[in-house]
């Protein structure tokens, strides 16, 4: 059967029903150009328009009205989520609660060990001396789930997983819900007191995304800012001091391989906007349960990662304190820098180590260790690099131009232009030294 065809036996009317107003206007005459709008036609149109105005009217599905959310020991019962309902001046608050013992551990890193952390070292490694200043006892942890991975006014933060210390040093989880976009207020109020009692912010990722977002959503609702603190990104320590390993440096990688903790099955990232769509349209719970945890656990692995950091010189990878020993090196920490890469070093991280020990020593200062651990380097691996530190050396400490024109001779991976240049200052200094010029250290 055609598409006509099913279409005719669709609109033919039942026995005794009503005929629709529209396959009556169909089956008027029309009307001329030019005919009396008071005709046939103009009822029609007037039957139409009101049957019109009683569709627009009313709805044929009616709103479904969510129920309220049950107060449980925040596990899951059935369907119903672990919130409770805290009512506000400005709305109603969904929050979910949770005390951690102290014995609680994220692999092999006890979640207490963050608050006992170095300050200084934290600071160091975020290359932040604001970090340096704050009391990790009082870092807020936090983290967002959205509607969007991108920015602009439609993107809204509907879960915000925080976490903080109290005075006997118990990590404190907590999670606040967006049930409903119009509940919006009561949530960014909560997290602003929040913030307001915190010394230090710490988060993944937060600095380009999170807190931009946060704020926007402030001003949105007609709030201030969130208060000024100092911020730690666990993302760019994380790449600093792990990078070279592990490649994408995602929170859920750094839990299994420098945590040693593997989760179990997770919601991916590319799901959880869909999730709270789904939960808006159909008030199904169900849809959130992984949600929830996922940012839950986010929340408590970044405590597990500061107290990492706070004390990383033995529990780190030996690859991982090559990251660490450059990252102090770029903060001027020195000391920390060559312990750092004498323990990378004597762990087995192999040439890489003697490298980075050559960089520390140039850096401070002490080119007589950079040039040894640089020429222990070269004998090993052939790195034209290396070969131009040498070059570098030779020529402005050891004042050797004979002995850097021969590393220059094995090619330094310079730019041809510059070589020559290099080339050539040198085979002047040859020629003047020849002549009873200035001599070499290793000559006198």
């Amino acid at each position: 059967m055609d598409f006509k065809s099913k279409l005719a036996m669709y609109l033919q009317p039942q026995p005794g029903a009503p005929q629709p107003v529209m396959e009556r206007a169909l089956s008027e005459p029309a009307l001329s150009v030019g005919a009396s709008s008071t005709g046939p036609r103009s009822a029609t149109l007037a039957q139409l328009r009101h049957k019109m105005a009683e569709i627009l009217a009313c709805s044929a599905l009616a709103p479904r009205v969510r129920p309220e959310p049950v107060e449980l020991d925040f596990s899951y019962s059935g369907s119903a989520l672990p919130f409770v309902r805290e009512q506000k001046a400005s709305g109603p608050l969904f929050r979910r609660h949770q005390v951690l013992p102290s014995s609680h551990h994220v692999g092999r890193i006890p979640v207490d060990a963050a608050a006992s952390s170095r300050a200084e070292l934290l600071g160091l490694l975020a290359l932040d001396p604001r970090v340096s200043r704050a009391d990790p006892k009082r870092a807020l942890y936090f983290d967002t789930e959205t509607t969007g991975l991108g920015g602009g006014a439609g993107v809204l933060a509907f879960l915000v997983g925080l976490a903080w210390f109290d005075e006997d040093l118990r990590l404190h989880s907590e999670q606040f819900l967006l049930r409903s976009p119009g509940e919006e207020m009561p949530l960014l109020e909560a997290l602003s007191e929040r913030v307001e009692h915190a010394d230090l912010l710490v988060s993944y990722n937060g600095k380009a995304f999170d807190l931009p977002l946060l704020n926007g959503r402030m001003v949105m609702n007609r709030l201030a800012k969130l208060p000024e603190r100092a911020h730690l990104d666990l993302l760019h320590v994380g790449r600093r001091l792990h990078k070279t390993r592990l490649g994408a440096c995602r929170l859920i990688s750094l839990e299994s391989d420098v945590l040693g903790f593997v989760r179990g099955p997770d919601i991916a990232g590319i799901d959880i906007a869909p999730r709270y769509a789904h939960y808006l349209r159909t008030g199904d719970d169900g849809a959130l349960e992984q949600v929830i945890e996922h940012n839950a656990w986010d929340v408590v692995s970044m405590a597990a990662l500061v107290g990492l950091y706070g004390e990383p010189f033995d529990l780190l990878h030996e690859r991982d304190l090559i990251g660490l020993a450059r990252t102090l090196k770029r903060a001027r920490a020195f000391d920390d820098a060559e312990r750092a890469a004498a323990s990378a070093l004597s762990r087995g991280a192999g040439i890489e180590a003697r490298r980075a020990h050559g960089e520390i020593a140039k850096a401070r200062g002490d080119r007589a260790q950079a040039l040894a651990h640089f020429e222990a380097f070269a004998a090993e691996v052939d790195d034209p690099t290396i070969r131009l530190e040498l070059a570098k050396l030779y020529e402005h400490h050891v004042r050797s131009p004979s002995s850097a024109l021969g590393w220059l001779d094995q090619g330094t991976g310079e730019d041809p232009a510059r070589a020559e240049r290099r080339r050539m200052r040198l085979s002047r200094k040859i020629e003047r030294a020849g002549k009873g010029g200035r001599t070499s250290k290793a000559q006198r």
